[in-house]
């Protein structure tokens, strides 16, 4: 999990900007392990984009938090990467601050997950929800973050253990974000 936190996609790049100039610019946040400016083979000239990967999670944070971000010119954009098998999923590309949280059992409680899901950013509110006649736990809830990069952070490990129960994380869209997004990702493709 660690590894996803630590790697970011830059894009918006200068046509001219380099690995070293990427790198130079990004270092004032932390140590690099990895940096490159993704090429066009057949022009030989780069695509525009790139990813930076940062030694510890804490460094990719504080670039994130850093926005904006202009390198040789250039308002880029700074996201946390994507894995190419997550690159259509609406539950990853969704920018929005609110998860859902499934498969909670009856012992957890709200500011259980806000304990929990705290290490990825500031939780603004934690509920679990629960039958509105009966009052019992329905064995899910919600986690609202202040931010949506502490979301996406949230996300990209899809199983979490809370008090020793495992629960599953996604993005909590709205019935018009999920159809918007999907219209997004079919663009896209």
């Amino acid at each position: 999990m660690t590894n996803k936190l630590c790697k970011l996609f830059v894009g918006g790049l200068n046509v001219e900007t380099t690995d070293d100039g990427l790198r130079k610019y990004f270092e004032q946040y932390g140590a690099l392990t990895d940096c490159v400016v993704v090429m066009n083979q057949q022009l030989g000239r780069s695509r525009c984009f790139g990813f930076i990967t940062y030694s510890t999670p804490e460094e990719a944070d504080a670039a994130m938090a850093a926005k904006p971000h202009v390198v040789e010119g250039n308002n880029v954009e700074l996201k946390r990467a994507i894995a190419r098998e997550d690159a259509n999923n609406p539950d990853i590309l969704a920018n929005v601050k609110k998860i859902f949280v499934g498969g909670v059992k009856d012992h957890i409680e709200p500011e259980n997950l806000t304990e929990y899901f705290s290490q990825f950013g500031a939780v603004e509110k934690a509920e679990i929800i629960s039958d509105k006649q009966t009052g019992r736990k329905r064995g899910f809830g919600f986690v609202f973050f202040e931010d949506t990069d502490s979301a996406t952070k949230a996300v990209l490990t899809k199983y979490h253990t809370i008090n020793g129960n495992k629960v599953e994380v996604k993005k909590a869209l709205t019935k018009q974000e999920m159809s918007s997004t999907v219209f997004n990702v079919l663009k896209v493709i």
